[in-house]
């Protein structure tokens, strides 16, 4: 027998004099982030593998003939699937004598119990971008997601200059449009331009301000303003127009660090793979009547590419 949940722990739950039970009187933090931000797709193979193969060159000048141009290959990515499943019981004579409505929606505690491990799940890519330890990929460049080292396997091509992601800079309007101008320089495997646009600033709650006033931008009011928050003369604002997204879940890593993603590339290329939706049974265990609820689900996310995303780990 598990962690069991009897009369015996919950004696106050069979005495009518009490005035209120509350039941998680604190509501928990809800969040959307996995199908606002990821590339959500379906599963049925215990992992997944993805490939690049480079764009190809430019055409040269014909001079009597045509010339053959071929592409290289690019960086293997494997993404595997990990299980998550937990079980709760009630001692039957707990559920039968317990004289207030709680512990009834045993289904919709785990199932917000799940969401919250999901949410967890997904922000830890974007949390962890300076580190080559993933949860559930393998990469075949074996560097971060954000890296000032980043690599090619094309033969000739230079990695001096293009193919770092990764700053120190603390936010601010400046470090916002000098991190948009070093994403319009970011290159694909090939040493040519990648046609990126960083378009969206990710934050956690403690720069969520910051970024709104840098931004003129206030989506919880509606407030906007053209103008440069950091000159008297009120020039225009240079980086109005920048989305932000705040992610509550990135302070629990950095209250400093914070990330700047062309937002359609992103949703290409960060991806989260449902092996298995989410499987709540309900059951009472045969020997001892004790009621019992079970979810079950399976998971991975990755990144197949990292020119999406400029990150900044601030100390």
């Amino acid at each position: 027998m598990g962690k069991l949940m009897t009369a015996s722990q919950f004696p106050r739950l069979m005495d009518d004099r009490l005035t209120k039970v509350f039941e998680g009187k604190l509501k928990a933090y809800q969040s959307n982030m996995i199908p606002m931000l990821y590339n959500v797709s379906t599963s049925d193979k215990a992992f997944d593998e993805f490939y690049d193969i480079e764009g190809l060159p430019d055409i040269p000048e014909m001079s009597g003939s045509l010339s053959y141009i071929s592409s290289s290959p690019g960086y293997y990515t494997k993404i595997e699937q990990k299980e998550y499943g937990a079980i709760t019981q009630f001692e039957r004579k707990l559920l039968d004598f317990k004289r207030y409505k709680v512990m009834d929606n045993r289904v919709g505690d785990l199932g917000e119990a799940l969401a919250r491990t999901m949410e967890k799940k997904a922000v830890r890519p974007i949390a962890n971008a300076f580190s080559a330890a993933f949860d559930y990929q393998t990469s075949e460049e074996g560097v971060s997601l954000c890296s000032t080292a980043h690599t090619t396997k094309v033969p000739g091509v230079s990695t001096t200059s293009g193919f770092s992601n990764s700053g120190t800079t603390a936010i601010s309007k400046a470090a916002i449009a000098a991190a948009r101008l070093a994403g319009k320089g970011f290159r694909m495997g090939n040493g040519e331009r990648a046609n990126v646009r960083l378009d969206t600033v990710i934050v956690p709650s403690a720069l969520y301000d910051t970024a709104c006033e840098a931004t003129g931008y206030d989506p919880r009011n509606g407030a906007t303003s053209d103008l440069d928050p950091d000159n008297l003369n009120n020039k225009v604002n240079v980086v109005r127009g920048i989305k932000v997204i705040e992610w509550t879940y990135l302070d629990d890593y950095s209250t400093k660090n914070w990330y700047m993603v062309d937002f359609a590339m992103m949703k290409r290329f960060l991806v989260w793979i449902n092996s298995q939706k989410a499987e709540i049974e309900n059951r009472f265990d045969y020997h001892t009547k004790a009621a019992e609820s079970s979810v079950y689900a399976r998971w991975a996310n990755g990144t197949t590419a990292w020119q999406f995303i400029q990150g900044n780990q601030v100390t």
